[in-house]
């Protein structure tokens, strides 16, 4: 495991593979296959039924050259208490020494500080013209995450709640 600061910058990608999103942030710490980011979130607040997304907002995000997800453990922009991570299903990243990038597949997974796990976005991963590999392995990406939870895995490792699920 190597520790870094430099920056990277991470670009997010739809299904076909066209980008959507670009960031800066900042490497952490990068291992065999995966690296650990450091951003600020730099779109307005967004306000959802299960959580609000504060520009300035401080994300640790875990990419992973193996698995078929990523996941964004939120810190509050005021006072950096944790407010919760949002898992995305998306194709294995693409990491290179300044660059992440990934390809959304649309599903996505909220998990609150205390435990309760939302997932989000099924119809529009259903509307996808997905091959069945890629719909696989994107379920089992989401059944992955729902367990890492339930066993408050790291990075769900500061959980506070009862049981998840």
């Amino acid at each position: 495991m190597l520790s870094l600061k430099i920056n990277c910058t991470i670009i997010k990608n739809d299904h076909t593979g066209r980008e959507v999103w670009r960031y800066t942030g900042r490497v952490l710490e990068r291992g065999a296959g995966w690296v650990r980011l450091e951003a600020f979130f730099n779109r307005p607040d967004t306000v959802t039924a299960y959580h609000t997304f504060r520009q300035g907002d401080r994300f640790v995000e875990w990419f992973y050259a193996d698995r078929w997800y990523s996941i964004f453990e939120m810190h509050d922009v005021d006072d950096d208490h944790l407010t919760g991570w949002y898992c995305n299903i998306s194709r294995p990243a693409r990491l290179a020494a300044d660059t992440v990038s990934a390809d959304d597949l649309a599903l996505d997974m909220f998990v609150s500080p205390a435990g309760a796990i939302t997932v989000l976005d099924e119809d529009e991963f259903a509307a996808l013209p997905l091959d069945a590999h890629t719909r696989a392995c994107a379920q089992q990406a989401l059944s992955d995450l729902k367990r890492l939870a339930a066993e408050r895995q790291p990075p769900f490792d500061a959980i506070s709640g009862g049981s998840v699920l």
